[in-house]
């Protein structure tokens, strides 16, 4: 049976003396996020000096990916960029094709399912 989990990994650099907002603005996307039906992480990471962030996010399918796209979290991101810039953003499985062409719209690398091992 293939992979139906879809991971994002969002890299962001945080703009100086913005960290205290950022982290604001992610509490209010991750509290958004947990009333979404099949998100399944949603972890934030910062670097040893607050400057970079990096967030991952796994879906459990297509149809999570696309109600997490559509979701108020998202609708925060806006704000977040106000704030940090994106350095990278990679998508892993398959998130649909809606959901594939809104992503790549917004600069990310797609990379499709092609073996391993999940438990």
């Amino acid at each position: 049976m293939p992979n139906r989990l879809t991971y994002f990994v969002v890299s962001l650099q945080i703009n100086n003396g913005k960290l205290d907002t950022f982290k604001e603005i992610a509490q209010a996307m991750i509290r958004a996020t947990q009333k979404e039906r099949g998100a399944l992480a949603y972890e934030w990471h910062f670097s040893s000096d607050n400057k970079r962030c990096r967030l991952l996010e796994t879906y459990a399918d297509p149809a999570a990916v696309q109600a997490h796209l559509n979701g108020e979290a998202v609708k925060l991101v806006p704000r977040l960029l106000e704030n940090a810039s994106l350095s990278g953003f990679e998508v892993y499985g398959d998130p649909g094709p809606e959901a594939s062409q809104a992503l790549r719209n917004f600069g990310a690398e797609l990379f499709g399912y092609w073996q391993g091992l999940s438990r």
